[in-house]
């Protein structure tokens, strides 16, 4: 524990602007783009909301959007036949179950076309701070990599990094962590030698601890 929480304390250093990278204004907006972020990126997704939200504003304009005009608005994204299906679905599922508001609770948001317990815990955290683990794809390999857990559910890694760290923690660790993971922590060839938990990470030396050669796969700043 006392580990785990220096590396967030450093990781507090490196990345003090440390936020969701998704453009959004509403919790319906930051479900729709979560949605979107599936098999994709932030960068993404955010070419491609502006348009999005400014034709279909609310879940009941969501819900009877045409199918042909959305995805040829969220193409960009990737696997926007699915996603445009689960969009319809969801904007449905609002309006039909959920008066067209985002439910503020785990068990209802997990309900909705599309969402599962990580886009849920993206909605919760940072729409309506909530706190909550937000298990994606970089949160999950880091916690392997810093020994914060070995599980493989995500469920179970939230349930035990969850108890390394206070609730009110939580929301600032899932951004540093995943900044750490697009930045430095590549899946393939992490940048050890320029990343500051070098005497912390129990997994140092997965990626070259040479500094000049680390430093060439730092991915920042990102605009």
């Amino acid at each position: 524990m006392r580990r785990a929480r220096a590396i967030h304390r450093v990781l507090g250093e490196l990345y003090p602007d440390a936020h969701c990278e998704l453009d959004f204004e509403s919790p319906l907006q930051l479900l729709v783009a979560t949605v979107l972020s599936a098999q994709s990126t932030d960068r993404r997704v955010n070419t491609v909301t502006p348009e999005l939200f400014r034709r279909y504003p609310d879940a009941v304009a969501l819900a009877g959007a045409d199918r042909a005009e959305l995805e040829e608005l969220i193409r960009p994204t990737g696997f926007f036949r699915a996603k445009t299906d689960s969009l319809l679905r969801l904007g449905a599922a609002l309006v039909g179950e959920f008066g067209g508001e985002v439910p503020g609770t785990l068990a209802e948001l997990v309900t909705l076309p599309g969402v599962g317990r990580k886009t849920a815990n993206v909605v919760l955290t940072d729409a309506f701070g909530v706190p909550g683990i937000t298990t994606d794809t970089h949160f999950i390999r880091l916690s392997h990599r810093l020994g914060w857990s070995a599980a493989t559910k995500p469920e179970q890694i939230e349930a035990e990094v969850g108890d390394l760290f206070p609730r009110a923690d939580w929301l600032s660790l899932n951004h540093r962590v995943i900044w750490h993971g697009r930045r430095r922590c590549h899946a393939i060839r992490p940048a050890c030698g320029a990343c500051p938990l070098g005497r912390l990470c129990p997994s140092w030396g997965l990626g070259p601890t040479d500094p000049v050669a680390a430093a060439k796969l730092v991915r920042e700043p990102r605009s």
